[in-house]
This record gives structure tokens, sequence and C-alpha cells, in this order.
């Protein structure tokens, strides 16, 4: 089992806080990886409620605020459609993953994990004006 670490951070500089996931095998497929997280942010937010979502991509009827992202109305939001949302967005260089400090690129690619693997969400910020 690996108490594996997330951390989100942007190419404009700004890092949230490491937060912490328990995942009992000890190599997955990147796609996977991704899939957890996003199951285990979502599973939060639905949990606790409330209009803000802090998580990976943004919702469907959604809108960026400083914080996360502003839900038209307080509802649950859909797992599945959150996964499938981040594996299309790292599919299209929304964001790079680091683990350990290494990119991987493959969705495919076995990610090794074991206690105290840091995992980097690098998420990609567009220039402004180019």
């Amino acid at each position: 089992m690996a108490m594996v670490s997330f951390v989100d951070e942007t190419t404009a500089g700004e890092r949230s806080t490491a937060w912490h996931l328990e995942i009992f095998e000890e190599r997955l497929p990147l796609r996977e990886v991704i899939r957890r997280r996003v199951f285990q942010e979502v599973a939060e937010h639905n949990a606790k409620g409330g209009d803000v979502f802090r998580g990976l991509v943004q919702p469907t009827g959604a809108e960026r605020t400083l914080n996360g992202f502003k839900l038209t109305q307080p509802r649950r939001v859909d797992p599945e459609e959150q996964a499938a949302k981040a594996l299309e967005a790292f599919s299209r260089n929304g964001f790079v993953v680091l683990v350990d400090d290494r990119q991987v690129e493959d969705p495919e690619a076995m990610v090794e994990l074991s206690r105290g693997t840091q995992i980097t969400f690098l998420k990609l910020v567009p220039l402004v004006g180019g």
C-alpha cells in the first residue's frame, strides 16, 4: 500500500497544499491514477456540498474562480464525467503529470507507487495575448 501525495501547480507559480490518497496497488497505469484522483476529489465535494468545486478540471456548467470552479447551483458532480474530462485535458496537454519529478506522457504508462510518491499536476496556463 502506498500513501501518494498529490500537488497541483501552475506555470504561473501557484502551488496547492499537498493532499494524500492511499492506493493499495504498487503499479498502476497513469490513466487509473488520474481517475482515482478525480474520483476522490469529487467524492469529497459531493459529501460536503457547496457551490465551489476544487478539482483538477472544470465541471460542465461551472465558471472558473480564484479558488476553484463556481457551480451555477449547488449540485452533485458526476465522477465519471469529471474523469473523462480530466483524461481529455491530459491528452490535449491541459496539464502535465510529474511522478517524483519525472514527467509521464503516456496515459498507459505504468507508474510505480510507494510510500512517499509525489504526483504533481502542472496545469498549463495560456499566455495572455498569445
